[in-house]
């Protein structure tokens, strides 16, 4: 997993604040910090969706997957339509929370573990064996891929408004969250701070 920043709106905070302030004689007035604050605290989140971030993530299928119903946001996603994938996720096993269908538990052992990876090294060399045979063939990868894991790698690009990265980091960081995807979040809730430091502050966040 991996995750980048791409793109952000040039002084986003001093931009929003500039809009929030449409009906003021006072526009351009420097001191926006109270005002975020003020608005943050008092809900009025339109003035969140003036300023957007692009972020870069690397992952697997079965979390891009999740990602992807996020509707607010704007995606592009590596197509294996056109390009054939390179890497595989083999993610450690956990077991399922009997109390909570949404929770998983890290309590196998390491050989289970070991195990495990190995079945599904296995299973993925085996499924690329027949994806690269089918390319050869001549078979089309948009028919090809249907042969490929869920664990396959993929990279995308993800760009919201504030207001929508707000909503997706207090969702996906939550621990009902899957741990992987859980991991993405975190770490752009970490990006997110270093771009937004004040509406970052007004949460609680900084």
């Amino acid at each position: 997993m991996s995750v980048r920043m791409i793109v952000c709106t040039p002084e986003a905070e001093k931009t929003m604040a500039y809009i929030a302030r449409a009906s003021s004689p006072h526009q351009d007035n420097p001191d926006y910090a109270k005002l975020l604050k003020y608005c943050i605290e008092h809900g009025h989140w339109s003035v969140l969706e003036h300023a957007t971030m692009t972020v870069e993530i690397e992952t697997s299928r079965m979390i891009s997957a999740q990602i992807l119903r996020h509707r607010s946001f704007k995606f592009q996603e590596f197509s294996q339509r056109y390009a054939e994938p390179a890497t595989v996720h083999v993610y450690d096993p956990r077991k399922q929370d009997v109390k909570n269908r949404q929770n998983s538990l890290d309590e196998f052992d390491d050989d289970f573990k070991a195990d495990w990876k190995k079945s599904v090294k296995d299973f993925t060399d085996a499924a690329f064996h027949i994806y690269e045979a089918a390319i050869a063939a001549g078979i089309a990868k948009e028919c090809a891929r249907a042969i490929l894991p869920m664990c396959v790698g993929t990279k995308m690009y993800m760009t919201g408004d504030v207001r929508c990265w707000i909503h997706y980091i207090q969702l996906r960081t939550h621990k009902d969250t899957q741990l992987e995807h859980r991991e993405i979040a975190e770490a752009i809730k970490e990006i997110f701070i270093g771009q937004f430091p004040v509406v970052s502050e007004a949460l609680d966040w900084a």
